[in-house]
């Protein structure tokens, strides 16, 4: 059955893969960006929206019902990236990083939720990362924004639980796109050459793992099966096996072990 879609950050990277596979498949599909611009020539409608604006956010989701009378998959995908060490961290820059990627998430979904449980039915896809199930060194205000947006949604689940709307979190590994690019990076202000030494090697990590990622098609497809499933799951892990099996070692590994073996990959001895 076909459906009506909104999905958020549409104008690169994984949220224009879905947006883009999503209306291969015939769905009805918007996809908002802050500037609308930056979107053209694509399947999907292009909408402007600022998920950090209430007033941007229900204009929107205005623009749709008017159009379609409902709404009824939501992938709440827009976001970005801060990296920065924790020990030295500005608190507008912690407010800046959940303000997209948090509270992003409960201003689109609060503005949408109750259309779907008027009409017993709907899905709420959202997309947090792997990095919302460990911590990764100096990207930890986006691994926290996502650790967020997994409580966030266990807990929205449970209370949707008797009313026909569904929510699955999908979180994926390092995928090719223009994160990397888009990414801020804070200055390293702290006088400590090994601190510093370390700070360097793990973002020049984080930056290779991201160049060879996959395609952001690989997770576009996911979504599209998760659409189409009458029962989708809670949880969905995507990308590579040596990162989505992470969360596996974590779960069974001794602390110490696990936390070695993360610094190990970050350059941090």
């Amino acid at each position: 059955m076909k459906k009506v879609i909104l999905v958020t950050g549409a104008s690169s990277g994984l949220g224009l893969a879905t947006a883009t596979a999503l209306a291969a498949e015939g769905h009805t599909v918007y996809g908002t960006t802050r500037d609308i611009k930056r979107i053209a020539d694509v399947l999907f409608t292009p909408l402007q929206m600022d998920v950090t604006d209430d007033a941007s956010v229900n204009a929107a989701i205005a623009t749709i019902i008017k159009a379609e009378g409902k709404i009824d998959v939501l992938v709440n995908n827009a976001g970005n990236g801060i990296t920065g060490p924790l020990y030295a961290m500005p608190v507008d820059a912690a407010k800046k990083q959940f303000e997209v990627n948090f509270f992003g998430v409960v201003r689109v979904s609060s503005a949408v939720l109750p259309g779907m449980i008027e009409k017993k039915t709907g899905l709420v896809i959202n997309i947090g990362s792997l990095a919302g199930l460990f911590g990764l060194p100096y990207q930890g205000l986006y691994s926290a924004s996502k650790f967020a947006i997994e409580g966030y949604s266990e807990s929205l689940r449970m209370e949707l639980q008797n009313t026909g709307v569904k929510v699955s979190v999908v979180n994926p590994g390092d995928f090719k796109t223009d994160f990397t690019g888009n990414r801020e990076k804070l200055p390293f202000t702290i006088k400590n050459d090994q601190l510093k030494k370390e700070f360097d090697a793990a973002v020049a990590a984080m930056e290779k793992d991201e160049s060879i990622g996959a395609a952001p098609s690989k997770l576009a497809a996911q979504i599209v099966k998760i659409v189409n499933k009458s029962k989708p799951a809670h949880s969905y892990l995507v990308g590579a096996i040596g990162q989505t099996i992470v969360p596996t070692l974590k779960a069974i590994l001794p602390g110490p072990i696990f936390v070695k073996l993360m610094n190990d990959h970050y350059g941090i001895k």
